[in-house]
């Protein structure tokens, strides 16, 4: 690599504003989470527009996924309008907390707060702990949720922190069982086959896995999740806070790893449980096996795949999750080349030296230059450190040099695609060209589905 090449990749750029931004506020990812989980209602002590903002966001970018069980539209919520501003809005949150468990059907309500509630300063503790003596056979809880806090992987961090302390009970460690966290229900439009993913990679170790939204786990999964023998968080930032809220009280020890998409990731998570806790299998036979499957399903595209040229440049704009995992499935798994990696929220500096070490951390055997890394919440500059890095030509002036490409990210990336003349890939938060129900990209399997989506997108003009 040329020193320019290797200056270049190494250059971490902050942010400097967030122009169509790829989250909702703390509140909303509060309420996507518990719209998620079983046999629970979010009681939004919140003004009027806020629900509705909030579900035609999901159902612009989570795939066509909106609502649940009794979310989207139907959520309840004060409607806290000009009155409570003014002289407060706790006797309006009561009535609905009452009005929702009398007429709704769950297990657990859980109130949560918008800016406009969090502002006034309204006493929710109080009024929760209040209504409590007057129900029966249902749970009550509350999160501070207000949307200035974060974005909306944040207020899944804060809502599970909140029903840590207030719903789950503690009991005994359980040998071999663990709690999975850190997809974050419909913010990742995968969640579902993702979290099933890496259920089944788990179960496939020996181990009784909850994931607390995925199928068949209940409420019952999350009340006694405190006696975990580990939480694992399959993210670098999300859950983290979760599991360490956890580990404070239940004195259950984490992992963090990568979102494990395909064979080299999948490995990686296996081995980082085994090393913590153990597992009652051989997991290199395991992991071995695994992956003499993976590659014997490519083999059968290899010839195509020279034939037809398709190895590509990759340019990967998207949340830390995918951001990471696509990359390093690319690099290791696929044998494309990462040329740009671009993080599109806001994270602090430690953060951004743990990413960028995993961008360029060791992977496929083949020389290439490391992906240029980007911290930039406006990805539409994602153009200009292209053209920074592989200028054009003379004889080329309108068109950049960088092919054959192909841009993975989320749907507003699909301009940036055309202009390369490049094919393109949804996956990233907001997905609104596609509908997802079921499908995942995690473990040994996921990553077969992975490679499929994304040479049929680089065939689709065949």
């Amino acid at each position: 690599m040329k020193d320019t090449e290797a200056a270049s990749a190494k250059k971490i750029i902050p942010h400097s504003y967030i122009e169509r931004p790829r989250y909702f506020c703390s509140f909303g990812g509060a309420l996507c989470t518990l719209e998620a989980l079983p046999e629970t209602i979010a009681v939004l002590h919140a003004a009027g527009g806020c629900a509705g903002s909030i579900a035609w966001g999901q159902n612009g970018g989570s795939a066509l996924q909106v609502g649940g069980f009794c979310g989207g539209l139907a959520v309840p919520s004060s409607n806290a309008g000009e009155k409570e501003v003014i002289f407060g809005g706790t006797d309006r949150l009561a009535e609905q907390i009452r009005t929702t468990v009398e007429m709704m059907e769950a297990k657990l309500f859980v109130v949560i707060t918008s800016c406009v509630t969090e502002m006034i300063g309204d006493d929710v503790q109080a009024v929760v702990n209040d209504v409590k003596g007057g129900v029966e056979d249902v749970s009550l809880a509350f999160a501070r949720t207000g949307g200035f806090k974060g974005n909306s992987y944040y207020g899944y961090d804060i809502v599970l922190s909140a029903l840590a302390r207030q719903f789950v009970k503690k009991g005994e460690p359980r040998k071999g069982t663990v709690n999975v966290f850190g997809i974050v229900p419909y913010m990742d439009s995968f969640w579902r086959g993702n979290l099933e993913g890496v259920k089944k990679l788990l179960e496939s170790a020996g181990l009784k896995v909850n994931t607390f939204f995925g199928e068949g786990d209940t409420l019952e999964s999350l009340y006694g999740s405190g006696g975990a023998e580990l939480n694992i968080v399959v993210s670098d930032v999300y859950g983290i806070e979760a599991a360490q809220t956890y580990e404070e009280i239940f004195d259950i020890p984490y992992i963090s790893v990568s979102l494990p998409v395909g064979p080299a990731a999948s490995a990686e998570l296996l081995r980082a449980v085994e090393k913590k806790i153990g597992l009652p299998i051989n997991v290199e036979d395991l992991i071995g096996a695994e992956q003499k499957r993976y590659w014997r399903c490519l083999d059968l595209l290899v010839d195509c795949y020279y034939d037809l040229d398709l190895q590509r440049y990759a340019l990967i704009i998207a949340d830390v999750n995918y951001a990471v995992s696509v990359t390093r499935f690319l690099k290791e798994d696929l044998g494309w080349i990462p040329v740009l990696v671009q993080f599109t929220e806001l994270l602090n500096d430690q953060q951004r030296e743990l990413l960028a070490k995993k961008i360029r951390a060791p992977g496929a055997d083949y020389a290439a230059p490391e992906p240029l890394v980007v911290f930039d919440t406006n990805p539409s500059e994602a153009g200009k450190y292209l053209i920074d890095r592989y200028p054009r030509r003379e004889t080329d002036l309108y068109v950049d040099s960088l092919t054959p490409a192909f841009v993975i990210g989320s749907s507003l990336e699909r301009d940036l695609a055309a202009k390369l003349g490049a094919a393109h890939l949804s996956v990233s938060f907001p997905v609104a060209n596609r509908a997802v129900i079921n499908r995942g990209y995690t473990g040994f399997s996921g990553g077969l589905t992975l490679a499929e989506d994304l040479i049929s997108a680089a065939i689709a003009g065949r």
